[in-house]
């Protein structure tokens, strides 16, 4: 039976130019609604109690196009959704972060360990809601959130994307990226 589903929010204007987004709130451009569309699509298959999301707009605005689709309730915000802060890495390319601060610890920033921890426990918690929900988060956060909840490498979750989460094998829940 599957509890969640997780998608990460549609694509923006930094996502196209490949800048490391954080907290910065940047709306969706149209592809990111054609993603959240789409997202939406995939999932209508199956029953939704709720969606839920970050506070910030892009996980806001792909949530209220799921809900529309789905003809769901209004998505609620979830605080503990945010994505990890880069600190003074937000706004700068992958690229020019990576010759910059190759260990990846930028300034200012959350720390890796605090965004698996962080981001662990909100999936874990939202994984044992009763009602089936869909969760719209970002790429960092659900990534790192399924690596700590599994202790396994999950690959990046690309804008749209849906990740579902299955039945519990040993008291682990089960990630499942959807192919678009």
């Amino acid at each position: 039976m599957t509890a969640l589903a997780l998608v990460r929010h549609g694509r923006t204007s930094w996502n196209l130019e490949r800048r490391l987004q954080g907290r910065t709130d940047r709306p969706l451009d149209e592809i990111g609604r054609r993603q959240a569309r789409a997202a939406a699509l995939t999932l209508a298959s199956r029953p939704w109690a709720s969606v839920v999301c970050s506070p910030l707009a892009r996980a806001q605005e792909t949530a209220a196009l799921i809900a529309a689709e789905l003809g769901a309730p209004a998505p609620t915000v979830d605080a503990c959704l945010l994505e990890r802060d880069y600190g003074v890495a937000e706004g700068v390319t992958v690229a020019e972060a990576h010759e910059r601060w190759p260990d990846g610890h930028y300034p200012g920033a959350e720390s890796v360990n605090s965004l698996a921890e962080r981001s662990g426990s909100a999936l874990h918690r939202l994984a044992a809601l009763p009602e089936p929900t869909i969760v719209v988060g970002h790429g960092a956060f659900l990534r790192a959130g399924i690596e700590a909840l599994t202790g396994r490498p999950f690959p990046r979750i690309l804008n749209g994307d849906v990740v579902l989460v299955e039945h519990e094998e040993r008291g682990v829940p089960a990630f499942r990226l959807i192919p678009r």
